[in-house]
């Protein structure tokens, strides 16, 4: 595994810069789209060639047109502190070893037939060109103010494109990583999973959750999606610094079965932003999705 510093390079480096509240977050996300939807990966696909792998609150049902505008534009963008949720307890910080030393990224946890899954950027798990996978690392969901009641999960399998290994694409900075047993339950048993979405286009206002590196809770915010190029999205949300690589994109958030639909995760351009306000996700696609579907499979 490579020194510390250097895996954790942009925005899942050391933090280099010091939302609205989840109740305000949940209804926006409630009111743009419904829960699943089409084009959601399904588990068990055949493995593509071209991947390569390691062994909120209760809230109206709707708002007006004006009232839900008038909530983005006052309140979309600003971070705060993420409360703790059924919903936020699926994301959680990825350490190295345990949860006694240092998180350096986040990551979720998204559905699967084996219910053992996580999506996080690939920077924050393997180098990129020349450099390697991350070895002895544990995901803590719900971590906060040092507690890891959740449990830690060690990674067992370790998911990438064969182009962010041979050239760091940052179109396809997105992982997949299993993660093992604890206590005799997957971690889709004892959480939930949200969905992975695929090919669901820009202008999406999601929830946004992470995990600075220098802090002891996750931050939350939500605001709508814009098109950074073909490939890529963007987003402006205030204070995401290092650390908060790997954090997935809500849309579709359903407040029956708290579940929402993973589109994208801070990673990609700049590996998520090299300013404080601004981050960046690759578009999830087909290659996303075969990406999944070898993950899937694998652990399946």
């Amino acid at each position: 595994m490579r020194e510390r510093h250097d895996r954790r390079r942009g925005r899942g480096s050391a933090a280099r810069r010091a939302g609205a509240a989840a109740a305000l977050a949940a209804l926006a996300l409630g009111g743009c789209g419904s829960p699943g939807g089409s084009g959601t990966a399904a588990a068990g696909s055949p493995p593509p060639a071209g991947a390569v792998s390691v062994a909120v609150s209760t809230s109206p049902r709707s708002w007006s047109t004006e009232r839900f505008q008038k909530a983005l534009s006052k309140h979309g963008g600003t971070s705060r502190t993420a409360k703790a949720t059924v919903g936020n307890a699926r994301v959680g910080a990825l350490f190295a070893r345990s949860a006694d030393g240092d998180h350096f990224c986040t990551a979720s946890v998204v559905h699967s037939a084996a219910k053992d899954l996580l999506v996080t950027a690939a920077h924050c798990v393997h180098g990129g060109k020349g450099g390697s996978y991350g070895s002895d690392l544990v995901f803590v969901p719900a971590y906060r103010d040092g507690d890891a009641s959740e449990g830690q999960w060690p990674v067992t399998r370790i998911v990438v494109d064969q182009r962010w290994i041979s050239s760091s694409d940052p179109d396809l900075d997105v992982a997949f990583v299993t993660v093992g047993e604890v206590g005799g339950r997957n971690i889709e048993d004892v959480l939930g999973g949200n969905t992975l979405g695929i090919d669901k286009g820009f202008g999406k206002v999601v929830q946004i959750t992470g995990y600075p590196a220098t802090a002891v809770s996750p931050i939350s915010c939500f605001n709508r999606t814009t098109q950074q190029s073909q490939y890529q999205m963007r987003i402006a949300c205030t204070g995401f610094p290092g650390g908060t690589s790997g954090s997935p994109w809500l849309a579709s958030f359903d407040r029956a079965t708290r579940t929402g639909t993973v589109i994208g995760v801070i990673g990609g351009y700049q590996q998520g932003g090299d300013t404080a306000d601004v981050s960046y996700s690759p578009y999830f696609d087909a290659d996303v999705q075969s990406l999944y579907d070898q993950a899937a499979g694998a652990s399946g």
